[in-house]
């Protein structure tokens, strides 16, 4: 296995032909929702908006970004991810869980559309 890591928008650097080539990592799409923080005053994401539909249009560009890649060799790739923790508000849901940060049902199309990208 090949395994990169690129934040926060996916890139595939390298690649082999005799590896799985996956993205271990990639994201942070940082959306601080007060009342949801663990820390007020300092939070942080690799790049940050102010609400849902920001947050769920970068990460269906970055979803589109992961189609083009199955062409070239792309088996997998992990976004990062999926709840906030601690100081890092890059996740899909709250540090607490009580709020989706994303449209879910736009995510899940997106995500959707990759996997079958897979079998084309």
């Amino acid at each position: 296995i090949l395994d990169t890591h690129n934040y926060p928008h996916p890139q595939m650097r390298i690649l082999d032909d005799r590896m799985v080539n996956v993205l271990g990592e990639y994201g942070g799409i940082g959306y601080p929702l007060e009342g949801h923080l663990w820390e007020i005053e300092r939070n942080w994401g690799y790049i940050q908006f102010k609400n849902s539909d920001e947050v769920t249009a970068e990460y269906v560009k970055y979803a589109k970004m992961l189609k083009s890649f199955v062409k070239k060799g792309f088996s997998a790739a992990v976004y990062t991810q999926t709840t906030d923790v601690e100081g890092e508000v890059n996740g899909l849901m709250t540090y607490d869980r009580k709020v989706i940060k994303i449209n879910e049902a736009q995510v899940r199309a997106i995500n959707q559309e990759v996997i079958r990208s897979m079998n084309e």
